[in-house]
């Protein structure tokens, strides 16, 4: 894959050069399928998967037909596993229009246990499904229907009317229909009461905090810890991460297993291993089980008057295509459970904002996979099977952050080369110098060579080709890409190159910036087979097996083939810092960018200084200027401790009096039991690491004495001179001390809530609460006033999915990672773990973004028993934020 630059934006590229992989891998997918139902014993998986490789692009596109043919066929099975039984129901009529043949007789055989059952009911196209089931599990189907998002339910609970015999009845919507997935319930195992997906979460609770305690920094750990646990939590033989690459080809990146197994961990995959159909259906479908490779598919018998296909791709029984269950029986894995791990694309064009609607946020991907394999059948139940989707959820949102801060990382990394190379290329006025010095170019991204061709003469460092060779690049870029300002490819032989295969392994990717028509920059690595890692997976050559067989090491085996002439992909990162150093070298070789003298470098660093102390003055009165006017209490500090600034806010808070908080240590105003806090606050902050939200107590004084000590929630932020040294800390506070009165009370005296909840009082803050089950049992008027949701219209609503969602709900989140956070904090207070002042934001009815804090704290009985959560919203002031703004700036 290669491309010119910079005819368009790099994440445009970047979108396009995906898209073309997709559908290249699609068409390969369909051909290895169609050899796979064809040649039978005959099939040569690696052969065809190395053959990829010199397979023109012409040819592929020529098979559409088959294309479309495999598409269907994975759209549109009609089989399905035989640990549960299905039923597709009509939504208006709720009749049946299609079974799985197992259905009836799990459904609808009569017990002896149920004496009562004279005529008992017969499954058929056209029953209707209230029948089949007693009345409290017809009821909660039926209510299934009036949900915008049906899967809010499940799993519901029903019962057999025949049988008495519960099931799990797992529902999803399909065109023109209701599908419903029916699993047998061992109640000795999940008891009734944990129907309903709030309950499911639970089980994950301990994964979760686990992998919310995690220092952060490292995706190996982050991964190491998610594949431990779920490794105990679902007794899976085997568990790994594993991670797609840019290319789509898969890494086994974490694993955990039973003692005695073969380790995978470090093995690369052939993007074909999974395909992207698969892939398709995992981002539709996150969980994915396979009980048994062995058991015989059962067939799903539809209405033969039916205008349209019932799609089962949303079915958890959906039976697994024979070559999955091949590959999974080749690698003596009888039974897997996978969970998709979908993150946000990093495409830094389609960013929007983040006070925008959730439907506008940015596109998901499928990053990776948690797999589990088994030896022998194993079957996960609904509820846990739903924890462990939970669990990859939070899991995302930590990949998503490590994203962040690896992005974050590597663009401060560039810009610091880039700078340094900048200022030398000022300097010097030649690209000699950044080619000969210390940082050169290729310090500013990851390669394995470079070069350069300057005025006919050629510069090399690390593993570049020779001078001949680089001078017929420039020959052949001159002739095949004219146009062009420059190239980026990770293959030579698939660019074209003519001299690719003399370069040898050692030169497989370019990337090219042109100063001028004859003068080149190059940048050169290897192929990717150099850069994989093993942890305990052996690749020896000398090992024989039937390279027909479809396993793990085979299929490593192929990718090592697939990718001898390819290197690792150029980031977008990256060619967006090539680009740039492009633009400053022809600047400074047309002369256009001079060297600057040194009395006039001096004038304009006078210049900048006057400039600097200026602004400083500006940002240094308006602080003075809202300190005196905020309506919050707002403290300073010197880098001793020592106070230097108290608002009257905060003198009419506590009873001391400016002139009287003046010069006094700061440990010395606050409560005992807050020094510690403080001294860590203020020793941060001090460090340049400003803490956010902070509570600590502050002593009273005077006529306020008695009064007891006020609470505050205080950001700190340090305060920088001239130098950007950091000489003191400002402390921005909000005073929380009748919120915590209230929230004090309110968790105290059961019997006064509603009193508390509905009191008109403005300082009764912003209130809502959920049952056990997960719906809405509270919703205050400080609430309505917030959000301009009534409490009748949001009353007996699930809390999480309708009340707050990131799509299709009454208050929209910013996206999903804001749910599954939100999800979080809920669950871990139904637990018995409360959360204080959780960073928190929705959509108002009118569409305005509501930034704010959120506390949440479990409701109990008179027994001690864990009935419900209740939410305390705590919205930060104007002049807070403002503060805040003006003290960063």
């Amino acid at each position: 894959m290669s491309s010119s630059m910079p005819a368009s934006s790099s994440s445009s590229r970047n979108r396009r050069s995906t898209q073309e992989r997709v559908l290249a891998q699609t068409t390969l997918d369909a051909q290895l399928n169609a050899e796979f139902e064809e040649s039978s014993d005959s099939f040569d998986y690696s052969k065809l998967v190395e053959a990829q490789r010199d397979t023109p692009t012409v040819l592929q596109e020529g098979r559409s037909e088959k294309v479309i043919a495999y598409l269907q066929h994975i759209q549109r099975g009609k089989m399905i596993q035989s640990f549960g039984c299905l039923l597709a129901l009509d939504e208006k009529s709720f009749n049946v229009i299609a079974f799985s043949e197992n259905a009836p007789e799990m459904l609808t055989t009569v017990s002896h246990a149920v004496p009562s059952v004279n005529d008992p009911p017969r499954l058929d196209i056209g029953t209707n499904v209230r029948s089949l089931f007693t009345d409290q599990g017809a009821t909660a189907l039926h209510k299934a229907l009036g949900f915008a998002d049906v899967s809010l339910l499940n799993p519901i609970l029903v019962q057999c009317k025949t049988s008495g015999k519960p099931f799990y009845a797992i529902v999803h919507r399909a065109t023109g229909c209701l599908v419903v997935d029916f699993e047998p319930v061992n109640p000795t195992e999940f008891p009734a009461s944990a129907a309903g997906a709030l309950q499911s979460y639970k089980l994950a609770a301990k994964a979760i905090s686990k992998i919310q305690a995690l220092p952060g920094g490292s995706i190996e750990l982050l991964c190491n810890t998610v594949v431990k646990e779920v490794f105990e939590l679902t007794g899976y033989d085997r568990v790994m991460a594993y991670k797609f690459h840019e290319d789509n080809h898969g890494e086994v990146f974490a694993e955990i297993t039973k003692p005695g197994l073969e380790p995978y961990l470090g093995l690369h995959y052939p993007a074909t291993d999974i395909p992207q159909a698969a892939r398709f259906l995992f981002m539709k479908n996150k969980v994915r089980m396979i009980c048994d490779v062995r058991s015989r598919s059962i067939k799903v018998i539809e209405d033969e008057a039916l205008p349209f296909d019932i799609s089962l791709c949303g079915s958890a029984l959906r039976a697994a295509h024979s070559c999955h269950l091949q590959y999974m029986e080749n690698m003596n894995s009888i039974a897997s459970l996978v969970m998709a791990v979908v993150v946000n694309e990093n495409e830094e064009d389609d960013e929007v904002g983040s006070e925008q609607p959730a439907q506008q946020q940015q596109k998901k991907i499928l990053w990776g996979l948690v797999v589990c394999h088994h030896e022998s059948p194993r079957y996960v139940p609904f509820p846990l099977r739903y924890a462990c989707e939970f669990l990859a959820q939070v899991f995302a949102v930590h990949v998503n952050k490590e994203f962040e801060v690896q992005k974050q990382l590597r663009e401060k990394s560039i810009l610091r080369t880039q700078t340094i190379l900048s200022d030398m290329l000022f300097k010097e006025a030649s690209p000699l110098t950044i080619v000969s010095g210390a940082p050169n170019i290729m310090d500013l991204i990851k390669c394995d060579g470079a070069a350069l061709l300057y005025g006919d003469k050629v510069w090399r460092l690390g593993n570049a080709p020779t001078e001949s060779q680089i001078r017929d690049l420039a020959l052949w870029l001159s002739e095949v890409h004219m146009d062009s300002t420059g190239l980026s490819t990770e293959s030579l032989h698939d660019a074209g190159y003519p001299g690719a295969s003399a370069l040898g392994d050692s030169v497989c990717g370019m990337a090219v910036a042109k100063i001028n028509s004859s003068d080149i920059l190059f940048w050169f690595r290897s192929h990717t087979a150099q850069e994989i890692r093993w942890g305990g997976a052996k690749n020896d050559p000398s090992d024989q097996d039937d390279s027909r067989r479809m396993h793990p090491r085979l299929s490593f085996k192929a990718f090592l083939e697939v990718v001898k002439m390819k290197s690792l992909a150029w980031t977008d990162s990256e060619m967006d810092a090539i680009h740039s150093l492009q633009l400053i070298l022809r600047g400074t070789v047309d002369g256009v960018v001079k060297p600057t003298g040194k009395a006039s470098l001096d004038e304009q660093i006078g210049d900048l200084k006057l400039d600097g102390l200026a602004e400083l003055q500006a940002v240094t009165s308006e602080m003075v200027r809202l300190m005196e006017t905020a309506t919050v209490p707002i403290l300073a500090v010197d880098g001793n401790g020592l106070v230097n600034g108290w608002n009257q806010k905060a003198a009419e808070l506590t009873g001391l009096r400016v002139d009287d908080a003046i010069g006094r240590h700061i440990l010395t105003l606050v409560e005992e039991s807050s020094v510690s806090v403080v001294q860590r606050m203020l020793y941060l902050a001090l460090q340049g690491k400003e803490e956010k939200e902070v509570r600590f107590e502050v002593k009273t004084h005077g006529p306020k004495r008695d009064d007891g000590p006020v609470i505050l929630v205080v950001n700190a932020c340090a305060s920088r001179d001239l130098h950007d040294d950091v000489v003191g800390v400002c402390f921005v506070a909000q005073d929380v001390t009748v919120h915590k009165l209230v929230m004090d009370k309110f968790t105290r005296v059961e019997g006064d809530y509603m009193a508390i909840i509905h009191n008109p009082n403005p300082l009764i803050p912003p209130i809502f609460g959920a049952d056990e089950f997960g719906w809405c049992c509270e919703w205050n008027a400080a609430m309505t006033k917030l959000t301009g949701w009534h409490r009748e219209e949001v009353l007996n609503k699930m809390l999480l999915g309708e009340v707050f969602d990131s799509s299709n709900a009454s208050c929209l989140l910013k996206n999903k990672d804001a749910f599954v956070s939100l999800c979080v904090v809920i669950n871990s207070a139904l637990a018995g773990e409360e959360t204080e002042k959780a960073p928190f934001g929705f959509f108002d009815r009118s569409g305005k973004y509501t930034d704010c804090l959120l506390s949440v704290n479990r409701r109990e009985n008179e027994g001690g028993l864990i009935t419900g959560v209740f939410c305390f919203i705590h919205i930060p002031s104007h002049e807070l934020q403002q503060a805040l703004q003006v003290q960063q700036a």
